[in-house]
C-alpha cells in the first residue's frame, strides 16, 4: 500500500529535517524541510498530489530541482539524473553528486 507521508520522508531524511502537517481542512499538507541553518523548503501539496504516486513524485522531484539550483548546481544535470530511469526509485541528493 502507497504511503505518501513514508515516500516524502524518505526522499528527504538523510540530507533535512522533515516536518508533515496538516494545512488546510481539504486535506492539504505543509511539507517544511529544514536543516541546521534553518528552514530551507517550503511545500503545500494538495490532497490530489499526496494520494497519487506518480504525481507524488513530480511534486518531490520539483522540490530536488528546486533545491538543486538554489544551492549552485547545473539544472541540467540535475534534470537528467532525476529522468535517468523513471522506473528507478528517485535517488537522495549525495547519489546525485550533491552536497548541502
Amino acid at each position: 500500500m502507497h504511503n505518501p507521508f513514508d515516500q516524502i520522508s524518505d526522499a528527504f531524511a538523510p540530507e533535512y529535517r522533515v516536518n508533515l502537517s496538516i494545512e488546510r481542512l481539504d486535506g492539504s499538507i505543509m511539507l517544511t524541510l529544514s536543516d541546521d541553518a534553518g528552514v530551507v523548503a517550503k511545500r503545500l501539496i494538495s490532497q490530489a498530489q499526496r494520494n497519487d504516486p506518480v504525481r507524488l513524485q513530480r511534486v518531490i522531484d520539483s522540490i530536488r530541482l528546486g533545491l538543486a539550483i538554489e544551492l549552485g548546481q547545473n539544472p541540467l544535470q540535475v534534470l537528467a539524473a532525476l529522468t535517468r530511469d523513471s522506473r528507478q526509485e528517485a535517488q537522495p541528493f549525495s547519489a546525485l553528486g550533491m552536497a548541502n
